[in-house]
């Protein structure tokens, strides 16, 4: 077990509490400001001894490392309605988690080989969902606009697929966006956080995105100016880090995989980073666009440090083979399809991966999520893959 030392954890019903009080719906008034960091590694509990995080040769908290979300591994991103306001476990829950971790563990040691793999937890936390406001856990209602904006579905969904367009920039190898790159999924979790004086970057391990944070005090670029990861400015508040994204585009999303229905220009994400233990980080994020979500919500997560201790090289890349084929399929489906009205059959559209799943195995009996398989990927956010 690894070590668990930090200072006084923040009382999560007092911060959650005092956020409700602040926010408010998108209606005209002022959006308040980020809440401060909930920090949700220890369950909820005041560790015994308080932890001093390392400083790096100029004098500022040490987070450099190789970080991964596989250890929230069994954490929705939304409460299940069962826990209410509940952000912790109990111990009996605890207890049942920490063994479905432990077997999840040894079934992913003893099927590890080949060239595709899946990535597992070691540690099991207490937390019923990674969201901490509101305080029932659940992502705030759409707006009317943020209802008509889904991520195209590309080869997930059914066709017809016309143009590259059609398919979400993650399917495109182009990037996950921020979160989509920091939400666990089935592998490829890892973050690599390296430092120098007035720099911080975070590289993510699928689809290779690395985000350049200036901590010297310099502005945000033109809000003419915008990026799928938006333009981040950091600084320090004490042994915290808190980066402030803004300038994005409107052609990203919030879920895993960065699927789901896509935020706006408008979008401000508010990170905090604080490591807690030797082995821990505490992420925390606040998501407002008032364009998108009726009003802001957080998500509050441990990182822990990636099994091997490096990511990996992700070969992906803008443009690949799968949207020619898949565009040349779907014309070959198009076709096939007026082949066979001229012969009097009218049939359904063959759907895209046509029974096939992740990796290209079949979706079916023996293939992904069956019996003896790997395990089904965690639940995705409305829209997600």
């Amino acid at each position: 077990m690894r070590t668990s030392l930090v200072g006084a954890a923040i009382t999560v019903a007092a911060v959650a509490g005092a956020w409700n009080l602040m926010s408010v719906r998108a209606s005209g008034q002022a959006r308040a400001s980020a809440p401060p960091l909930v920090i949700t590694a220890f369950g909820g509990e005041t560790p015994k001894s308080r932890y001093v995080a390392p400083k790096t040769p100029w004098g500022e908290p040490d987070l450099e490392g190789v970080w991964s979300t596989d250890d929230t591994s069994g954490i929705p991103m939304a409460r299940p309605a069962q826990y209410g306001d509940r952000l912790y476990l109990n111990d009996e829950e605890y207890a049942k988690r920490a063994q479905q971790i432990e077997r999840g563990a040894a079934q992913g040691d003893q099927e590890a080989v080949g060239p595709f793999r899946f990535d597992f937890a070691r540690r099991a936390f207490k937390q019923t969902s990674l969201i901490v406001d509101p305080p029932d856990g659940r992502i705030p209602a759409f707006t009317g606009e943020g209802t008509r904006r889904p991520m195209p579905r590309g080869t997930y969904g059914d066709g017809p697929l016309d143009w590259t367009t059609d398919f979400s920039l993650y399917e495109r190898c182009i990037t996950r966006g921020i979160l989509g790159s920091t939400l666990r999924v089935i592998y490829g979790n890892g973050n690599q956080i390296v430092q120098s004086p007035g720099v911080v970057t975070i590289t993510y391990e699928m689809i290779h995105d690395t985000r350049i944070i200036y901590t010297d005090g310099r502005p945000h670029v033109s809000p003419a100016i915008r990026q799928y990861l938006g333009n981040s400015i950091g600084h320090w508040e004490g042994d915290e880090l808190v980066v402030e994204t803004t300038g994005f585009t409107d052609r990203t999303a919030i879920g895993l995989n960065g699927n789901g229905n896509r935020t706006s220009t408008q979008l401000k994400l508010t990170e905090r980073f604080k490591r807690v233990a030797k082995d821990i980080i505490q992420y925390q994020v606040t998501v407002d666009d008032p364009v998108t979500y009726e009003r802001p919500w957080t998500m509050s997560m441990p990182l822990t440090p990636l099994d091997g201790g490096r990511i990996l090289p992700y070969s992906c890349h803008e443009g690949n083979m799968a949207l020619t084929q898949s565009l040349g399929g779907e014309r070959a489906e198009d076709r096939a399809l007026e082949a066979d009205r001229a012969k009097g059959i009218i049939r359904p559209r063959r759907p895209v991966q046509d029974g096939l799943g992740v990796g290209g195995a079949p979706a079916g009996p023996g293939g992904f999520g069956a019996p003896g398989a790997p395990p089904a990927a965690p639940p995705a956010a409305p829209g997600g893959r």
